[in-house]
């Protein structure tokens, strides 16, 4: 008997029977009473069915009569295997026992076996499936990810050398800096080390199949690396071999000499040198200098003509039709009349007069007269900034400026979208290729060769959908382009942002120029909201 008048537990079959016996005055019953006559019975850790006890309570209070309700169940503890599709986890979701057979390590071990799940096994997890008292969601094994290659890496050993690789921030915008006096290294000094890329380590799912690693981007030093030789301690150390400028380029370092030349001029005669210049005074009409490294001017450049493969500074103006060209930055006090070409950026301390000015990345006027600084006639063309306090004239003729194109990538991109393509099909064939040979066997022994084409095609693969999303992010950049104009915009003036064109033929107060999402050029100006340029 239970204690509570009429009502006696039974066991049958697995199942638990409540069994009332007939009476008018049996006392009132609860469902929280019934559970707790059923822990004191022993069956609280049955599965109890609750719609049972609500039936079985109910009828208790109403029904004179006897009868009978299953209330509970013995059942086993039982678990399901969930493997992850890509074979990299395997979890037990186990329903505990209730009154029945406990689970068991040994059983849940060799379902794991059965199933394939031969690696990254967790002992200590076995326990807590044994141990649970609620289902639950067990993580038993985990494989372990390939760990790709790093590629090569080339660490600069000095600080005081130029680096032709310019850096861009966040906004897209190179950093320009004046890079002043020419800085020299003696032979012998340490200039960069060369990290070899890594294999990387090749993991395992937890059905034990090898993940392969995708081997770094191996690179050795650059050719032609001129005024610099391997160490002779280290291979991967490159040091000065004469006394020069010290310049960093992709994948290694140069040491170019200096050369000193006073005035240009028919004196002198044309220059063309491997290495930098220093003119201690002035570029004249008609003259030539092309060197592959920078060239520093004190003096003018008046209707001359330079050509470098780094960096131009000129300490007074470009004037007279003079011609500018350079594969870095090119800078300078005051242009007129002139054309200045610049890899990267153009900086002009104060004011351009009818010149052509294209850059690469940014164009800034009035660097360091914020005041007197302006563009006027002419054109400019940058692919992320145009920047002058003042743009335009009155009294001068239409000035031209255009941003936001950039044509060598956008092609660069098309071509790479077609490469990727065929290297995804290469290493989808080549993977299958491996898997046949893996699971019917190999008696021609080509399974190595195999894998390894595999890898490197994988290796092909993504290192092009890299460069494509670098691609993708400086493309997003170029949409940001803008004209910053810090005073105001007077006179006739052309604004270009790739396709969209617009003749400005009204004054603007300090503001930027931009284009929205909706592809219209507005004007922003300063403490105001965008206002589309009709």
């Amino acid at each position: 008997m239970t204690g509570f008048q009429g009502l006696v537990f039974v066991e049958h079959d697995d199942k638990l029977v409540a069994q009332v016996q007939a009476g008018v005055d049996r006392p009132s019953l609860d469902e929280q009473t019934l559970r707790t006559l059923l822990n004191q019975a022993g069956y609280g850790h049955w599965f109890l069915l609750e719609a049972a006890l609500a039936t079985l309570v109910a009828r208790y209070n109403t029904v004179p009569t006897e009868f009978e309700v299953t209330v509970a169940e013995r059942r086993d503890g039982s678990f399901m295997l969930d493997i992850a599709q890509d074979a990299s986890c395997a979890w037990v979701n186990v329903v505990p026992a209730h009154g029945g057979k406990a689970l068991a390590r040994d059983d849940i071990a060799r379902a794991l076996e059965d199933a394939g799940v031969i690696f990254g096994i967790d002992e200590a997890a076995f326990q807590l499936v044994c141990n649970a008292t609620e289902p639950a969601r067990v993580l038993v094994a985990t494989g372990m990810a390939p760990v790709h290659g790093e590629d090569a890496q080339f660490k600069k050993l000095i600080d005081l050398a130029r680096d032709r690789a310019p850096k861009v921030n966040a906004q897209g915008l190179i950093d320009f800096r004046e890079h002043g006096d020419i800085p020299s290294v003696e032979p012998g000094t340490a200039l960069m080390q060369r990290v070899p890329a890594t294999m990387g380590v090749e993991g395992r799912d937890v059905r034990g199949t090898t993940l392969p690693a995708t081997p770094g981007h191996d690179h050795s030093f650059a050719d032609k690396l001129g005024g610099v030789s391997q160490a002779s301690d280290d291979p991967n150390v490159l040091v000065a071999a004469i006394k020069g400028q010290p310049v960093y380029v992709d994948h290694g370092v140069m040491v170019e000499q200096v050369l000193a030349l006073g005035n240009v001029d028919m004196d002198c005669g044309n220059i063309t040198y491997d290495g930098s210049a220093r003119i201690e005074g002035d570029v004249l009409s008609g003259m030539k200098v092309h060197v592959t490294g920078d060239i520093t001017v004190t003096g003018t450049v008046e209707g001359g003509e330079l050509e470098a493969g780094g960096n131009v500074v000129v300490g007074a103006g470009i004037i007279a039709h003079a011609k500018v060209r350079a594969s870095g930055s090119v800078a300078a006090r005051f242009v007129e009349n002139s054309q200045i070409h610049a890899g990267t950026v153009i900086a002009i301390d104060d004011m351009v007069l009818q010149s052509e000015l294209q850059a690469l990345n940014q164009i800034l006027i009035g660097v360091k007269s914020p005041q007197r600084g302006r563009l006027v006639g002419g054109s400019a063309r940058s692919m992320m900034l145009i920047q002058t306090p003042l743009l335009g004239a009155e009294s001068s003729g239409v000035t031209s400026v255009q941003v936001g194109v950039n044509p060598v990538l956008e092609a660069r991109y098309q071509e790479l979208e077609q490469i990727i393509e065929k290297q995804s099909a290469d290493q989808e064939n080549l993977k299958k290729v491996v898997k046949h040979l893996m699971q019917h066997g190999d008696p021609k022994g080509i399974l190595p060769r195999a894998k390894a084409s595999w890898q490197h095609a994988v290796q092909l693969w993504a290192h092009s959908i890299k460069e494509k999303d670098e691609l993708e992010q400086q493309l997003a950049l170029v949409r940001d382009a803008r004209v910053a104009i810090d005073l105001g915009v007077a006179g006739t003036v052309d604004l270009m942002f790739g396709k969209h064109t617009r003749r400005l033929q009204r004054n603007f107060d300090a503001g930027v120029f931009s284009v929205d999402e909706a592809g219209h050029i507005v004007f922003t100006g300063k403490g105001s909201e965008p206002v589309v340029v009709h």
